[in-house]
Parts: C-alpha cells; sequence; structure tokens
C-alpha cells in the first residue's frame, strides 16, 4: 500500500517521519473516547477504586435485586442535586395511640388494620397545607416553584427485594379508616411484587416510617423532584413534665429532611412542630 508522505505528520526528531507515525496514519484518526454514563455526567466525582477482595478471604458475588439496581441511582442522583438539611422533633403521641388501637382492634375483625401511618399522613397533610412549600417542586430552570394543589403521599414499603414507594391519592379526602385499607392493599401488592408504575407516580410528599424496626432518628433522602419527606421511628414511653410532675407519655421522633434551595431551617421547624402539635391532639388530625 503506497502512502503520501505529505499528508504524514511526522514525530521524529526535526520532524522526521518515524515507523510508528506512519502505521497511526494506516490505522487512521482515533475513536473518541467513550461518553460518560448520564448519571455520572457533571458530578466530577472518581470511581471508588476497584478491589480484589479474594485477597484477604472467602468472598460471595450475588446480584442487586431488580428494585436495588432502579432505585440506586435515583437516590445516587437525589443525593448530590439536593442540599439535604434533616430537623428532628417528638410528639407526645399518648392519647392518639389510645385512639389508634380502639380503632384497630375494631379493624381487625373487618379484616384490616389500623397502624399509626394513617395519622401521619393526615397530620402530614396538615402540615403542607400551612406550609405549601412542603408541596412543591423546583422548576427546571431552579429560579420558580411550582406548589401542587393536591395531596398525594408516597410510603415508603420494606419488601425482601428493596424499598418500594407506592401513593396514596388524594388522601386529604380520605379519612383514617379508608387510609388503612388502601395501605393494607397497597402494601400487600408491594410485598408481593405486583405494583404497576401508576402504583407509584405522582407522589408530592414521602413518608419513611421505621417504627416497625426501631432506631432513634436518621435522615431519609428527598425523594426528588419532591423538596421534602418525613422519616419516623419507633416511639418510646419516657417521663415528660407537666409544669408539675413527670409523666409517663409516649413519645415519637419524627426526622424532616428537606431541600435547603426551597426550605429553610426556621421553616422546617416550623413544619416539624406543627406536624407534631397535630399528631399530639386526635381531634387537630381529623380538622
Amino acid at each position: 500500500m503506497s502512502v503520501d508522505l505529505t499528508k504524514v505528520t511526522g514525530t521524529g526528531e526535526k520532524g522526521r517521519i518515524t515507523r510508528d507515525d506512519i502505521m497511526a496514519f494506516l490505522r487512521g484518526p482515533a475513536a473518541a473516547p467513550a461518553a460518560a454514563p448520564a448519571a455520572a455526567v457533571g458530578a466530577g466525582i472518581p470511581e471508588i477504586p476497584a478491589q480484589d477482595f479474594s485477597k484477604f478471604g472467602p468472598i460471595e458475588t450475588r446480584p442487586l435485586s431488580r428494585i436495588k439496581r432502579l432505585s440506586g441511582p435515583f437516590l445516587h442522583r437525589s443525593w448530590l442535586n439536593v442540599p439535604h438539611v434533616t430537623q428532628n422533633d417528638e410528639a407526645d403521641i399518648t392519647e392518639t395511640d389510645a385512639y389508634r388501637k380502639e380503632l384497630d382492634a375494631a379493624g381487625k375483625e373487618k379484616g384490616y388494620r389500623v397502624t399509626l401511618l394513617a395519622f401521619l399522613i393526615k397530620a402530614s397533610i396538615s402540615s403542607l397545607k400551612q406550609f405549601p412549600e412542603f408541596n412543591a417542586s423546583l422548576t427546571p430552570e431552579k429560579d420558580a416553584l411550582i406548589y401542587k394543589r393536591y395531596y398525594h403521599i408516597g410510603v415508603a414499603v420494606d419488601t425482601p427485594n428493596g424499598l418500594v414507594v407506592p401513593v396514596i391519592k388524594d388522601a386529604d379526602r380520605k379519612g383514617i379508616i379508608e387510609i388503612s385499607q388502601e395501605l393494607g392493599a397497597v402494601s400487600k401488592k408491594a410485598r408481593d411484587g405486583k405494583l404497576s408504575p401508576t402504583d407509584m407516580a405522582g407522589a408530592s410528599f414521602t413518608i419513611s416510617s421505621l417504627g416497625g424496626i426501631g432506631g432513634t432518628a436518621f435522615t431519609p433522602i428527598v425523594n426528588a423532584p419532591e423538596v421534602a419527606i418525613l422519616g419516623v421511628v419507633r416511639s418510646k414511653m419516657a417521663p415528660l413534665w407537666d409544669g408539675h410532675e413527670f409523666r409517663p407519655r409516649l413519645m415519637l421522633p419524627v426526622c424532616v429532611s428537606y431541600d435547603h434551595r426551597v426550605i429553610d431551617g426556621a421553616l422546617a421547624a416550623r413544619f416539624a412542630r406543627h406536624l407534631c402539635h397535630v399528631l399530639e391532639d386526635v381531634r387537630r388530625i381529623m380538622l
């Protein structure tokens, strides 16, 4: 094969053309480097170097569940894009839980359970109406807020394959019993792996409850493009001073994570306090 040397760029001494220059010319221009994965574009975060853990002892590799493979990049994206802050508070739910137990006892006879989650949904809606910034999303340009006039509450459900978040639509129009029945139905669908995309779409605010497991506090990741999320852990009996004496009261820790671009600390503290205030008296939940 003949080569037009006038088209070959020499890299040797004084611009001389070397054998490598001719071979590179014959191979043609180098291919452009592969584009970075969409999730990593602009992140500027170096990958964690791979390690051969088998050098240190026996290992076993198991694939992630489909749910974790799908949710992982979403959670990573949210954590990178949202400046998370968490506000902690606690509610005295002694009277509310006593009423819940009454409803639960009646519900068991009819085939459904009444958990604290239904009360948390109703209390959250009261707080979202009082502080509408929490029921909003940033516009794509990040220069305005989209206020949602609907109250679709996402509920994180633990399944054998990972967390899923079914949505209770128009929860503001439903009572404690109706919400409890719907929670039971969607939780079963979630555990059976039968949730549809529609079942998990449209949430304006999310609740993640670890009350059935335990803990004292945690930082739930904001379910972007939402701007806030409520996390709760297990309630506990604690001595509470009433001005005259210490009395045993059932206290529920609450953790509100929020997007600091939209919500400042003072507003988050007011939201959490209002939420606790509503939870402390079942009559306020019913308003």
